[in-house]
């Protein structure tokens, strides 16, 4: 077996497993990494051949831009507190902490190798969080605060990182040269982010068609973060600040083709990516027990000794933290999404799971130092690694949903209605301004102005039946399903003139892109 067919094998496994997930009831990323342990230890699939430099700015670019799809700039700002407690103070004491018992258990290890084993553990994965907690049926707060976490920890672990390898390479640590490159870091990485969001939105303008503007933002995050990375900065922030930018400045609300365009596409994208991604983590797996050798309980029992202390951490920490933050909600009235009890802050220190970062920093550790020595603990530092991602991600993304259920934490299901309800209204009372100020222009028959009143109504009452009384519901209710039977017979009536025009696809004589162009104004008006 080749390395394109066992690449081919991972997209075909990570469409197969979020059916496969759905039904089981569990997270397709986990089921997607047990697909390649199993894999790994098969005798006829063939060991990854990807350069561990190349990992990273592979998977993290479309991970993380599709992630910040389903988020807002609002959300990063009125929870800047939880994400500053959890996406930087955390690293930082999650990194000590790490450091200070790799370097106590492990023979040999220098400090600075220790400190980049815990920079590569430190980080919950961003992408199993959201796919995990996503699934559950979770607040919205709780998910926001994964998401906020997973989404800048990346930035913080990733210079701590690099600051600790560099030592370790050069033999020399500088305090106020490691804060320097933290701060220029990020300057850098905002700069090319919102630099590029410009541009972006600029291209787009000129580009004009939805096709060609979905593939524009597939090469985007890629730009961004490659870019930043050559200038000094991070990546992963620069990839956040493009698309939090464009997030903010692309929406067009009469842009209808191109949001379901884009959404369908990058859904896709962040199926096929993540499945490759977390199978990848599987299938190293083999590699790294090679090296252990002999070794293996040894290593073994110092890697779930870190595995403990990176579990204590998170669940020291968030107990304070998430104490103090509700203190200064409660004094300052923010609308912070944060963990409202004790079984809230439980579920969200066990969605702290380590994937794809993890596994790409451990594996582009260098092999040697400047003065070409190997690199103080490199096998050492890879296993424990594997054995903390492993560890958390399929123990604990096995047992959260377990947990979830036992703890009773589910979504508020009233406050979502209640919102629901809310921009319902809304979007009614926007329509039925606009048709009055149409009014007053022109003259409309009396017929069509009482079923464009109608139209107005059902705006609302389709997003939210709970708008209108109990009489008016009926009456609707009884609208509604006439609707539905005219809605059928249209359905079928469509799918006879598409089945037609298709089969004109195959007579002699026909131009299949005059086809073609038929059959896209038939879907148009099928969506609609």
């Amino acid at each position: 077996m080749g390395q394109m067919t066992l690449l081919l094998l991972l997209l075909l496994g990570a469409v197969v497993t979020v059916p496969l997930g759905q039904r089981l009831g569990l997270p397709a990323p986990v089921l997607m990494t047990l697909l390649g342990v199993a894999m790994a230890f098969a005798s006829f699939v063939p060991d990854v051949d990807v350069p561990p430099e190349v990992i990273l700015p592979a998977l993290l670019p479309p991970l993380l831009y599709a992630a910040v799809q389903r988020t807002s700039w609002r959300q990063f700002a009125a929870n800047k507190r939880p994400i500053f407690l959890l996406a930087v103070a955390l690293v930082f004491v999650t990194t000590a902490a790490v450091a200070a018992v790799a370097d106590a258990i492990v023979p040999g290890l220098p400090v600075a190798a220790a400190l980049a084993l815990g920079a590569l553990v430190a980080p919950p994965d961003p992408v199993a969080a959201s796919a995990v907690a996503g699934s559950l049926g979770l607040p919205r707060r709780i998910v926001s605060t994964l998401e906020g976490e997973g989404l800048f920890n990346d930035v913080t672990a990733i210079v701590l990182y690099h600051v600790a390898i560099a030592a370790a390479v050069s033999g020399t640590f500088s305090l106020p040269e490691a804060f320097g490159l933290l701060v220029l870091s990020a300057v850098v990485a905002v700069v090319v982010g919102l630099v590029l969001g410009w541009l972006t939105i600029k291209l787009m303008g000129l580009l004009g068609d939805a096709t060609l503007q979905v593939g524009l933002t597939l090469l985007v995050p890629f730009v961004s973060y490659v870019l930043a990375e050559e200038l000094m900065g991070s990546g992963v922030l620069a990839v956040l600040t493009t698309a939090l930018f464009l997030a903010e400045h692309t929406a067009d609300a009469d842009d209808v083709q191109g949001r379901l365009t884009g959404r369908s596409f990058w859904e896709i994208v962040d199926t096929l990516v993540t499945g490759v991604a977390f199978g990848l983590i599987g299938l190293e797996l083999h590699s790294v027990f090679g090296t252990a050798g002999g070794r293996l309980p040894e290593l073994l029992g110092w890697g779930l000794a870190v595995v403990a202390v990176v579990v204590a951490v998170r669940l020291l920490w968030l107990l304070p933290a998430t104490w103090l933050a509700k203190r200064l909600h409660t004094r300052r009235d923010y609308s912070e999404e944060i963990p409202t009890s004790w079984r809230e802050t439980v579920v969200v220190w066990w969605a702290g799971m380590r994937g794809v970062a993890s596994v790409a920093l451990a594996l582009a550790i260098p092999l040697e130092t400047d003065d070409g020595k190997p690199f103080p603990g490199r096998d050492e530092i890879v296993f424990i690694a594997f054995v903390v991602i492993m560890a958390t991600l399929v123990v604990q993304g096995l047992t959260l949903p377990w947990l979830v259920r036992k703890l009773g934490v589910r979504a508020d299901t009233d406050a979502e209605r209640a919102l629901e309800r809310d921009l319902a209204v809304r979007a009614a009372g926007a329509a039925k301004r606009r048709l009055a100020e149409i009014e007053e222009h022109e003259d409309l028959p009396d017929d069509v102005l009482e079923r464009l009143h109608r139209a107005a109504y059902d705006i609302g009452a389709r997003i939210s039946p709970d708008m209108v009384d109990e009489e008016r519901r009926e009456a609707y209710a009884r609208r509604a399903e006439r609707f539905q039977v005219v809605g059928r017979v249209q359905r079928d009536m469509m799918s006879a003139a598409r089945h037609e025009v298709l089969s004109a696809r195959n007579e002699p004589g026909s131009d299949p892109e005059i086809v073609d162009r038929v059959l896209r104004y038939l879907d148009v008006r099928s969506l609609r």
